[in-house]
């Protein structure tokens, strides 16, 4: 920002705290929208000056994400101008000012001197703090350069990405995530590892919703996590190449490019990526006696390969049929091939720690997917200023199968060897069409209605050879959901409202074709919300809003098994599943300074039905043959004297349930804080306490009837701080830092654990390209760390490191677009528009 900026809005904030002294003056309101000349787009944040033509004093405001502005000056004559970084300064002649008056639309020209000199804003990675929702920027993000979506998500403010890839909002997992606003087939079957596999190049930025309104899809107990891919969006013909090498072995290169007109903007993303992600695992356990005493001791070690190979495109055009009709069409598609070799140790000992036997099980995987999907949207703008329809269809199919060759042996025992091979296919259909009106009543009222179906059928066979009847499957997962909603909001002064109802019809099949299992749940749904909002300053403010929501199981949640890797421990789905429903309320509070601007909330999640995880006996076990010597088993550490041939290990199951009643109440907030020119620090700091309450009961396969008591509180905290300080030579340094507190549950507890990521880059070959180098996981700490405690069972501490540390190096060169050029694309309203009168600042 230039020095004339500078003192002009520092000139402005103590013109309106003088101002705001006055109470005597007569206040006029005034008004008007500020636009892009050439190409009408609505400029958000510029700043309309009011000079007072007597006494210099300055007042006056900025314009919101729409280019709309509204705010009162003491009735005189004053000198007016618009200013905007890298845009001419418009002056307006001296007028007197006695009434409310609408100033019009003003237009606005860039200056090309400007954009030469000026720091770019769209390259720089920045967190937008909103009452409603909180918008993390990519930009020119060092930390995920040549890393994926999964590595961004953990960048956002109150967002985790767990040590397997499990994505949590404010430690709620229920979270719903979007792509480009909409549930995409690019997401595959399982959200956590297609987040793993897509290229964070292609991400412009992403938003959290903590508590949506009615506009939203209901899906999502904690929340909404919507991912914006990017597109191009200057004029002309231009794009960026990147390429990059890290250590352990991964390369990859991605290429945008984009040709933009008056008429069309074609746009296109190119991506192709060779990942290793090794990973470890360990678990010491102590087994125990009826009694107490000391049965056993098992430590297993794993050690995995996650390799991974796949290309990504992305083609799309907007075609401006009309100044009022915009017509997208997007075909994407992503393929990926993956191996991953899973070594597993079992070391036995007995009660006095001496060793017994070494069991040994390979899990040999593959993999291969495939998605494509189709995308078309349509808006139609009215005369009316912000009356607009919007219309969006896609399809979308995925395939993704999974293969396994899995050997178990004693060491040293030839004739223990057991060998068997799994096959997971899965084939998934989603169409997607939906509409959205949105009609401005009166002075700040707006009305908003649409519809939405959404249609999803997924097929899974699941099959172990030599066939096994027990484990192999087909399930069928069909679910229709039609959605109708409406909501209404207004501003009265300082107060503005929001009001929505929502409607879901859903039509849910879970078929198991194998076993000849039919389930058809068919429920109605109402989904409420509300927002309130004050407006203490144009800097600070306060909300408080409520909303429904759902959470329905899918996939591993209903299929009965869906993988093998341990022939004892099954995860198994439950069919039967229905879905959690969650009351969320939350109370914020949002006040802007000069260099910081803060954000904080308290909330609360009730949620009945919620999914908990039961353990207990199948009945079956898995049993090894053996010949002519003493052998151990492999579990319990019993011995079977020479001449035994059949060691029986039973098979636990660990299957989900509807049980509990969950209360989960936290605090939270985030800070942006800019101390320097050169230094920039943004932080995230999250409490919660989580209480459980629920019993289930069961007759195991022996007749006896076994309680388990599943009342528990856990209480909680995360935090995490990002510092960006530019240093001599403008190199450019990244810090981030997070620290996940230990957390109590029902059988035990996860360990605290803190993690670092560091990233230098630099400008070269006259800002057009930029040389990034990053460490992910500095210090190789990131794992999960448990402690479990079962009396007279087990006790166990494990650790898990879904991926060690990684090295990267990137290079990116820019063509016919500089660094600083700014983003000229209007922002899709994903908000619904709610800003209008929510009192954002």
């Amino acid at each position: 920002m230039n020095k004339k900026i500078l003192i002009a809005t520092l000139s402005l904030f103590l013109s309106l705290t003088a101002f705001a002294q006055r109470p005597d003056a007569k206040k006029v309101t005034i008004s008007g929208k500020v636009i892009e000349k050439g190409t009408d787009f609505p400029l958000e944040y510029a700043t309309i000056v009011f000079e007072n033509a007597k006494t210099k004093q300055l007042s006056g405001g900025i314009t919101d994400e729409n280019g709309n502005f509204k705010f009162e000056v003491s009735a005189g004559n004053y000198n007016v101008r618009v200013e905007f970084i890298s845009f001419k300064t418009l002056p307006l002649q001296q007028k007197e000012f006695n009434t409310d008056t609408n100033l019009g639309v003003i237009q606005m020209a860039a200056d090309v001197a400007q954009l030469n000199e000026i720091e770019v804003i769209a390259e720089k990675s920045t967190v937008e703090i909103k009452l409603d929702k909180r918008v993390y920027n990519v930009g020119k993000d060092m930390m995920v350069k040549g890393g994926t979506v999964s590595d961004v998500l953990d960048n956002v403010p109150s967002v985790t990405v767990d040590a397997e890839g499990t994505v949590a909002l404010r430690g709620n997992e229920n979270v719903k995530i979007l792509i480009d606003g909409r549930p995409s087939g690019l997401a595959g079957i399982n959200i956590a590892d297609a987040l793993k596999l897509l290229p964070a190049d292609a991400v412009e930025k992403v938003e959290v919703i903590t508590n949506p309104s009615a506009r939203y899809d209901a899906e999502g107990g904690g929340g909404i996590i919507n991912i914006v891919l990017r597109k191009g969006k200057a004029n002309g013909v231009n794009g960026s190449i990147m390429v990059n090498a890290g250590d352990p072995e991964t390369y990859g290169t991605s290429i945008n490019l984009n040709k933009k007109s008056d008429d069309y903007n074609l746009f296109s993303n190119f991506g192709y990526n060779y990942r290793n992600n090794p990973g470890n695992s360990m678990v010491d356990a102590e087994y125990y006696n009826s009694d107490g005493t000391t049965k056993n001791f098992i430590n297993e070690r794993r050690t995995n390969d996650r390799l991974s190979e796949g290309f990504n495109a992305n083609f799309g055009i907007d075609l401006n049929l009309s100044k009022s009709l915009t017509w997208t069409n997007a075909l994407t598609f992503r393929e990926n091939r993956g191996k991953n070799p899973d070594n597993v140790f079992f070391y036995n000992f007995d009660s006095g720690f001496n060793p017994t036997s070494t069991r040994n099980r390979f899990n040999d995987q593959r993999s291969d997917e495939f998605s494509i999907e189709y995308a078309s949207n349509f808006v139609k703008k009215f005369k009316k200023d912000d009356h607009k329809l919007t219309v969006d269809i896609a399809i979308s199919q995925n395939r993704e199968n999974e293969f396994a060759t899995i050997s178990d042996q004693i060491l040293g025992n030839p004739s223990s060897l057991d060998t068997e091979e799994t096959s997971n296919t899965q084939k998934q259909q989603r169409n997607l069409i939906q509409a959205d009106y949105v009609l401005p009543i009166g002075k700040n009222g707006r009305f908003e209605a649409g519809y939405r179906g959404s249609f999803l059928n997924n097929l899974t066979d699941f099959t172990v050879t030599p066939d096994d009847s027990n484990f192999s499957n087909t399930l069928e997962y069909i679910e229709n959901v039609n959605a109708l909603y409406m909501q209404y909001g207004s501003k009265i002064d300082k107060f503005s409202y929001f009001f929505g109802l929502r409607f879901e019809d859903s039509n849910i099949e879970v078929n198991s074709l194998t076993e000849n299992d039919y389930n058809t749940k068919k429920y109605n749904n109402l989904f409420p919300s509300a927002t309130f909002n004050y407006e203490f300053s144009e800097s600070s403010s306060v909300s408080l809003s409520y909303s429904k929501r759902i959470n329905r199981p899918r996939g591993r949640f209903l299929n009965p098994v869906s993988s093998l890797s341990s022939n004892i421990n099954i995860f198994q789905g439950n069919p039967d599943l229905d879905p959690s429903m969650t009351d969320a309320i939350d109370l914020g509070y949002l006040k802007k300074w000069n260099k910081l601007t803060f954000n904080t909330s308290a909330y609360i999640n009730i949620t009945n039905d919620s999914f908990q995880f039961i353990r207990r006996e199948s009945g079956l076990f898995a049993t090894t043959i053996v010949d002519g010597e003493d052998i151990v088993d492999p579990v319990t550490g019993d011995v079977t004297p020479i001449g035994g041939t059949d060691i029986r290990t039973p098979v636990i199951l660990s299957t989900p349930i509807n049980l509990a009643k969950e209360y989960r109440a936290g605090f939270e907030f985030n800070l942006n804080y800019t101390p320097y020119k050169w230094w920039r620090l943004n932080g995230n700091f999250n409490a919660f306490r989580s209480e459980t309450q629920g019993d289930y009961s069961y007759v195991d396969y022996l007749g006896n009837t076994i309680n388990q008591n599943f009342d528990n509180v856990a209480f909680t905290w995360f935090a995490r701080i990002n510092s960006k300080v530019t240093l001599p030579y403008k190199i450019d340094w990244q810090t981030n830092g997070t620290y996940n507190a230990p957390q109590t549950n029902a059988q035990g507890k996860s360990l605290g654990v803190a993690s670092m990521n560091l990233a230098f880059s630099k400008d070269i070959l006259k800002d057009k390209g930029t040389i990034a180098l990053n460490v992910s996981d500095v210090f190789n700490s990131r794992k999960r760390i448990m402690e479990t405690e079962i009396p007279n069972v087990v006790s166990s501490y494990s650790e898990m490191q879904w991926r060690e540390r990684q090295v990267m190096l990137t290079f990116t060169y820019r063509f016919n677009k500089q660094k600083n050029e700014r983003d000229r694309q209007p922002r899709r309203e994903d908000n619904g528009g709610e800003g209008d009168f929510m009192g954002r600042p």
